[in-house]
């Protein structure tokens, strides 16, 4: 189950656009889900227009994962989203 809320915050006069993606996953997927996250976080951090890029479980809920996302603009969460590693990790694997 995939949850995502949004935000803009202003940043030198312009917007930038928050994410918070709150995923859970069975117990039995950790091991896989950790492997996705560690390749897709440095690869989405190192995109132009990427602000943060933070994935975490959280502590109590061994089974939920936040992804904290922040962009200078929509023309890079378009980009983001249009990558190759977006589509082989997330659209391929954390949203399976």
């Amino acid at each position: 189950r995939i949850s995502k809320k949004h935000s803009r915050r202003k940043r030198k006069g312009r917007i930038m656009l928050s994410f918070i993606v709150r995923m859970t996953f069975e117990h039995e997927d950790k091991a896989e889900i950790a492997d996705i996250l560690c390749k897709l976080t440095p690869a989405s951090r190192s995109e132009p227009g990427c602000v943060s890029y933070i994935p975490h479980f959280v502590e109590g809920e061994p089974c939920t994962v936040l992804i904290y996302e922040q962009y200078a603009d929509e023309a890079a969460i378009e980009h983001h989203r249009a990558t190759p590693h977006f589509h082989q990790y997330a659209v391929k694997g954390l949203y399976q």
